[in-house]
């Protein structure tokens, strides 16, 4: 596929890269020379200096012959004239990244789709939806959803005094038939292995579990995870992501807002109508035990510092507060963040590529999602008429060693897969795989 990022800054780096390693024909236009010296090394990728709202620029860039234009650069009105110019000119399918609200609603994303933009995408909206949804079910350090939410992903830390524990996969299952789940992935010592039967589970692994949306919270209390409600809520930062999820959030939880710029804090004490905005530094110890650190369910630091928001975490770790979520935009942070400690990271970068990624495939990709801190992927493919995967039963497809079948959603119905499993056509199939096989696991679904 040739795909055309503008882009002008790491969303669009970090989306070229991923994408180039699935060798599809990539080229980023952007308006910074320096940061395009960063790119010409990668022999994947044709890194060009120009403004790509110009006709020239992206004539001279084949428009007309591309598959795909995708505008991630900061400023939205740049991307929604690169876009709608790019489909003018010939591209099959724009994106177009944008920070305003204000145009996610019905009416308005018709308007977009006549000026010719396909899809809109706000990182910010994205990562405030996740962070709600995590705050929701605490005990799990990651859930996402797929299928109309029937199916769900979640990444536990395994217990020391956990049931799971040195225990193999299929004993466990064997101890637990009332609950349908399967283990898709387990991380270990900066390793990921995708487990079959005979693999243990150990404490302290990060292990992904495919359930039922229905069962989740039976799944926590099986694995030994302390289960408790967020009440009280500690956010950092009053960014965007900070003022979505206060939002998102204010009117169920009780909600302290810390922001440290004096005048972004009045403003942010306008918009909100429940939610406590504190103006100070939330690294100041005793600023924390003023407003009760102690007393708190959870924290999310998003602030515009990866170290500033782990920091902090790790400070509220200290007084008792359970859950820690933090803003982790430097994806080298994230291991270290996680081995340290703080176990729920948000990045906006891999939000915003696993949403753009599911637009690059042959195959037919419902919804994608790049993971934290392991080089996998989990994917909802919807099954194609004759395609390789509904030949066989699940156990003789010759399924690639890096990938797993975890389930599939027919007719309305979750059902968790087993070897004498068929895939039918029309099947919404649940796939965890590791990045290097994410090229032989899409050839089964197209």
């Amino acid at each position: 596929m040739k795909i055309i990022i503008a882009g002008d800054g790491e969303v669009g780096f970090f989306l070229a890269k991923m994408l180039s390693n699935e060798n599809h024909n990539i080229t980023i236009i952007d308006p910074d020379f320096e940061s395009i010296k960063m790119l010409e090394d990668d022999n994947n990728i044709l890194a060009v200096h120009g403004d790509p709202s110009s006709i020239e620029t992206l004539k001279q860039q084949g428009i007309k012959r591309t598959d795909l234009f995708i505008a991630v650069v900061h400023e939205e009105k740049t991307n929604i004239v690169a876009a709608a110019l790019a489909k003018q000119l010939g591209a099959k399918k724009t994106i177009a990244r944008i920070t305003n609200t204000e145009y996610l609603n019905d009416e308005n994303i018709e308007v977009f789709k006549g000026m010719g933009i396909d899809e809109i995408v706000c990182p910010e909206r994205l990562a405030a939806i996740e962070i709600v949804s995590l705050l929701y079910e605490p005990g799990a350090i990651e859930t996402f959803t797929f299928s109309h939410k029937q199916f769900k992903i979640v990444l536990l830390r395994i217990p020391e005094n956990s049931p799971f524990a040195d225990r193999c996969i299929d004993d466990i299952s064997g101890l637990n038939p009332d609950i349908s789940f399967r283990f898709v992935a387990i991380h270990r010592k900066n390793e990921t292995i995708i487990p079959r039967g005979a693999d243990y589970i150990l404490k302290n692994d990060l292990v992904y579990v495919l359930t039922n949306s229905v069962e989740t919270e039976k799944l926590l209390e099986l694995s030994g995870i302390e289960m408790f409600k967020v009440e009280n809520l500690i956010i950092v930062g009053g960014g965007r992501i900070g003022l979505k999820t206060a939002k998102n959030i204010e009117h169920q939880m009780n909600v302290k807002l810390f922001e440290i710029d004096p005048i972004r804090a009045s403003r942010l004490s306008e918009e909100l109508s429940s939610a406590m905005v504190i103006r100070g530094d939330a690294r100041d110890m005793s600023l924390l035990e003023e407003e009760n650190i102690s007393g708190m369910d959870a924290i999310v630091s998003l602030t515009e510092n990866s170290e500033t928001n782990i920091f902090t975490c790790l400070i509220a770790k200290r007084y008792g507060v359970k859950q820690m979520i933090a803003l982790v935009d430097d994806v080298n942070l994230i291991d270290l963040a996680q081995n340290i400690g703080v176990d729920t990271i948000i990045n906006k970068k891999l939000i915003t590529a696993g949403y753009i990624a599911r637009f690059t495939t042959e195959a037919n990709i419902a919804s994608m999602k790049w993971l934290y801190g392991v080089d996998a992927e989990v994917m909802e493919f919807i099954a194609a008429k004759k395609s390789k995967v509904t030949r066989k039963e699940i156990r003789k497809l010759s399924f690639p060693k890096g990938a797993i079948i975890g389930g599939l959603v027919r007719n309305g119905t979750a059902i968790i897969a087993s070897g004498d499993l068929q895939i039918i056509e029309g099947d919404h199939v649940i796939i965890f795989a590791l990045s290097s096989v994410y090229q032989k696991v899409q050839d089964f679904f197209k």
